[in-house]
């Protein structure tokens, strides 16, 4: 999907609406142990077309993501207005062979991560929610903001793993 880095906010966001996204952060990592539940390698692998990621290089990808949460969240909370780098999410996915990771592997990087990084935003001072970083294709984005735009990140690529571990019609 090619979009502007304003339209992919803008889509993400609009997975969040009115929710909490702290509690939507919260229950991503069960949500996904539940999908993946059960599920071969062969099932997690399959891709709708070639050009598509399959459940495994969405896994990976999440817990990618989740690493990188981590960085930006500490590196704005300990220091107002700190730079933030894009990454180019295909060149990942392709350089770190998303496809031959393994799903338990990549699940328990995300959960790792997350209860870190869930228990570090607990930890810290709510006011330094409003400290911010410059990401170098959306601008500024307040942690408050990143929390919003995880949640949602989270939301989509839960509902895109659904509609892949769905089972096929017969």
């Amino acid at each position: 999907m090619n979009e502007t880095p304003a339209a992919y906010v803008t889509r993400i966001l609009s997975f969040v609406g009115d929710r909490d996204p702290l509690m939507i952060l919260s229950s991503t990592a069960p949500r996904l142990r539940a999908l993946i539940a059960g599920r071969s390698r062969e099932e997690l692998s399959r891709t709708p077309e070639p050009s598509r990621w399959s459940a495994l290089q969405i896994l990976t990808h999440l817990a990618d993501c989740e690493v990188v949460a981590g960085w930006r969240l500490r590196s704005i909370i300990a220091a107002n207005a700190v730079p933030l780098q894009p990454f180019d999410q295909n060149a990942w996915a392709e350089t770190f062979r998303y496809g031959d990771s393994d799903p338990l592997e990549s699940l328990q990087l995300f959960e790792a991560n997350r209860v870190a990084n869930l228990s570090l935003l607990r930890r810290v001072d709510p006011a330094l929610y409003a400290n911010f970083g410059m990401h170098a294709e959306r601008g500024k984005e307040t942690v408050v903001h990143l929390l919003r735009l995880y949640a949602g990140h989270d939301l989509n690529h839960l509902t895109q793993l659904e509609g892949l571990l769905r089972p096929p019609l017969a």
